[in-house]
């Protein structure tokens, strides 16, 4: 696609808008200028590929495709079977995994999806053995009250919401918490990193029905192979969530002991963040888990949605290129160069650095919140998101921690060199935001000061530092 094509789909894309809802198209337009002006370090977020944004929006929107390919309860679905069975064999290509499920709508569907599926797989009894031979509405009402019996209070153990896991990994304020009976393990407070022995040690004690992998928040690397092993070892399903760092798989940047797909008996992750594709969820799978996974829609998943399975194929199919390995390369050498430069400028780091594609800031040494800090930062055009960190004093609202990531400034073309640069700007921030107070004098969680000339000139430095990688430079909407 040339440039002028590119500039002249997405014009023309916001002309259309603009005659029906003119301020839906001037959101759209002033979304492209922040994110270019922005210094985006939120871990999560990324920029997906004009192809990938334009497979979003067609008339694949329209169709409605329950079920799976070839198997619809929908008439006229096979041009939906042709996308969603690319980007299946692409994510099978991809991942090296024996079967994919690419209908979730985000990473928690996925999950669900991967819960229900092993749930059904592995609870033995006769109401839930009827329920895979026969339809839902031929269930008795004893069938179905046995079948809740057996599917309810079943335990997971998963990594803990401040040494790094997701909330969807058994935590009370998500549907994973209300599911399972729930164990987490955590990380050596002296390290911060997870100690296998101990975790072998919990899943002895508390015999998990599923054993989950994976975090959001976690900076290093992880040993799938031992944790595969222990979850053998108390007759576990090993499920790890690679989210955030499915595109350090897919780049072969994280292989053998800490590639997951080989180790685990099934493994969800979203589609964006360091992956580069839409804004969706994805389940790869051993074979014996396979036909449960395809379940997903109806068992947890409204309709599937083709626009952006067409968009998953897209990115996926542009991640099996050769440049994608060299991208998710880049990703961790910037992550290092990011936390380097922050040690020697005095920032205290969980783990002292990096394997993966995030940094977590422990800002109390700021004499900060999160949440102080999250704010200071964007007001200087530094986008960042607050995180727990390990034993967080100030749980996870305020929080003592900011989370980093360089997905996305490595897609826009920053090195190593313009990652010392933000570093210096994040410490500058930092060093001169202060603690405010409550009306009654007590220390605020939430306020700060934070000179507004001083904002500003970093805003202007950010916007310097950027300028020789614009966001999507084929794209002119004036």
């Amino acid at each position: 696609m040339s440039h002028n094509a590119e500039s002249t789909a997405f014009r023309s894309a916001l002309e259309v808008i603009r005659a029906v809802e003119p301020r839906v198209a001037d959101a759209i337009g002033a979304e492209l200028t922040d994110q270019r002006e922005s210094l985006k370090l939120i871990a999560s977020e990324n920029y997906a590929s004009p192809a990938t944004l334009l497979a979003m929006g067609n008339w694949f929107s329209d169709k409605y495709a329950e079920g799976t390919v070839g198997r619809r309860f929908y008439a006229g679905c096979q041009n939906v079977d042709t996308v969603e069975a690319l980007a299946a064999e692409h994510a099978r290509e991809l991942f090296g995994a024996p079967h994919a499920y690419v209908q979730p709508h985000s990473g928690i569907d996925a999950n669900l999806v991967a819960f229900w599926a092993v749930l059904a797989d592995r609870v033995e009894s006769p109401a839930l053995k009827k329920a895979q031979v026969r339809q839902v509405n031929d269930l008795t009402e004893a069938d179905w009250f046995a079948l809740r019996r057996e599917l309810g209070n079943q335990r997971m153990l998963g990594m803990s919401l401040d040494a790094g896991g997701h909330l969807t990994h058994g935590f009370r304020p998500n549907i994973s918490g209300k599911m399972f009976d729930q164990r987490s393990y955590g990380t050596d407070p002296a390290t911060g990193l997870i100690d296998y022995d101990r975790v072998a040690e919990a899943a002895r004690e508390f015999k998990p029905l599923i054993l989950v992998g994976g975090y959001s928040a976690y900076p290093r690397k992880v040993n799938f192979r031992i944790l595969r092993e222990i979850a053998d070892s108390v007759g576990a399903t090993f499920m790890v969530d690679m989210a955030h760092f499915a595109g350090l798989v897919a780049g072969k940047v994280f292989t053998g002991d800490f590639d997951p797909v080989p180790h685990a008996h099934i493994v969800t992750t979203t589609t964006h963040k360091s992956l580069r594709g839409p804004r969706g969820g994805m389940v790869l799978c051993q074979p014996e888990l396979a036909d449960q996974v395809d379940r997903g829609c109806p068992m947890v998943l409204g309709g599937p949605l083709p626009h952006v399975m067409a968009a998953k194929a897209v990115a996926l199919a542009e991640a099996r290129r050769p440049d994608f390995a060299d991208y998710a390369q880049r990703i961790v050498d910037n992550a290092q160069a990011l936390a380097e430069g922050l040690l020697r400028r005095g920032a205290k780091l969980v783990t002292g650095g990096t394997d993966n594609h995030l940094v977590l800031i422990d800002v109390s040494g700021y004499g900060l919140t999160g949440r102080q800090a999250e704010q200071a930062l964007l007001d200087s055009g530094i986008v960042t998101n607050r995180n727990s960190v390990p034993q967080d004093p100030n749980g996870a609202w305020y929080t003592s921690g900011i989370r980093i990531g360089t997905p996305a400034l490595t897609t826009r073309g920053l090195g190593t060199a313009e990652m010392d640069q933000t570093a210096e700007l994040i410490h500058t921030v930092l060093t001169q935001t202060t603690a405010g107070a409550n009306a009654d004098g007590t220390p605020s969680k939430a306020k700060y000061t934070l000179d507004a000339d001083l904002a500003d000139k970093i805003a202007r430095q950010a916007t310097d530092l950027l300028a020789p990688h614009p966001l999507y430079p084929a794209i002119d909407l004036a």
